[in-house]
């Protein structure tokens, strides 16, 4: 009986996929290289070129595995992140590579990565995607974690274009494969089993590009690797969406008081209705027959006092009639009653000019 856990192909449970990799962690790399022919190799390298890592860069290198992938991105000077959800691996990857201070070996979750968004200039992930439970959500977690205008690469199984390949890469897969393995690791065969029906079950180059155009990455392609047995698939982080500013209430208030004053000052002006009023009062004074009679029963005073305290009267009477309101105008009669009915006029001049001064004031406003 196979004593290596064999997850289920189509739920993938997180915990069943991390404990058969814990299981063959050991001899794990080598039998890549036999089952592959040393093609690994070569994919390897070609997925390198395509991240194109740079001294000073910071990678995400997820499922990493062992730690073969991260020491081909280091070796450039890059700072990689080793991500892994499988413990076994992690041990040994921090084992061989013990001496190299670029690669640092985290635990995670590819579809709840713990790292900030914007963390990374790269990230890549190599035969990995296939196993995990909800591959388009891992997608969308690289995608927040790569900063804008940063490549995400992908190397993974796919299916060969042509049906001369196919056949018998299907055929090698389901019963030639996993019979190497437990030859290899005895403990191993059923591990592959599952890894045979993962890759057939796996969609082909044109859906996984799809899947990651709905992630949100541009300028998708992707390019077969030895007869489209492995394609190599490569998105770049597109922009991100700016907020809405959020403007403070206190800015908006003011704004609106601003905007409503040209409005409200208008209406509120004073000066041409005082004027208007003064007319009034003074042709009201003018047509009551009780002011004339009695001036023109008493002696006339002499006329040069009387002119020297008529400028005051009058500006008196214009003070008056500038501040006091409508009703009250109706009693200036008293002050004006005993002035001589030619010299009334006077007052009009100096009457005339107040709407002059109530529009300039308005203007000033």
């Amino acid at each position: 009986m196979d004593r290596v856990t064999r997850p289920d192909t189509a739920t993938k449970p997180a915990a069943d996929v991390s404990a058969m990799f814990d299981e063959v962690s050991p001899r794990y790399d080598l039998i890549n290289d036999v089952l592959t022919a040393g093609n690994d190799r070569l994919w390897r390298i070609a997925t390198t070129r395509a991240v194109a890592p740079r001294k000073g860069m910071r990678i995400l290198d997820l499922a990493a595995g062992t730690g073969t992938s991260s020491a081909a991105l280091a070796a450039h000077g890059a700072h990689v992140v080793a991500a892994d959800f499988s413990e076994g691996m992690l041990e040994e990857g921090r084992r061989r590579h013990a001496g190299n201070p670029l690669i640092e070996f985290v635990h995670a979750d590819a579809t709840d990565l713990p790292f900030a968004d914007d963390s990374f200039d790269a990230a890549t992930i190599s035969y990995g995607l296939r196993n995990v439970s909800d591959p388009r959500r891992a997608l969308a977690e690289m995608a927040r974690v790569v900063k804008p205008g940063g490549r995400v690469v992908i190397a993974e199984f796919s299916t060969p274009p042509s049906a001369l390949v196919r056949r018998p890469y299907a055929f090698y897969g389901k019963h030639v494969l996993p019979r190497i393995a437990g030859a290899i690791n005895r403990d191993a065969a059923a591990a592959y089993h599952y890894l045979n029906e993962s890759i057939e079950a796996w969609p082909d180059q044109a859906e996984l590009a799809r899947w990651m155009r709905g992630a949100g990455f541009e300028r998708v392609a992707h390019r077969n690797l030895t007869f489209g047995i492995v394609a190599l698939h490569r998105g770049f982080v597109g922009r991100r969406a700016p907020e809405p500013a959020k403007t403070e209430p206190a800015k908006d208030d003011a704004a609106k008081a601003v905007a409503g004053k040209p409005a409200a000052e208008p209406v509120a002006e004073p000066g041409p209705a005082a004027p208007k009023s003064q007319p009034d009062s003074q042709s009201k004074s003018a047509s009551q027959p009780k002011p004339k009679s009695k001036s023109a029963s008493k002696p006339k005073p002499k006329p040069k006092p009387k002119s020297a305290s008529q400028p005051k009267s009058a500006e008196t009477a214009e003070k008056s009639v500038a501040k006091q309101p409508a009703a009250k105008q109706s009693a200036a009669p008293k002050s004006t009653g005993s002035k001589p009915a030619s010299k009334r006029p006077e007052a009009k001049p100096a009457a005339s000019q107040q709407p002059a001064t109530g529009s300039e004031s308005g203007d000033v406003k």
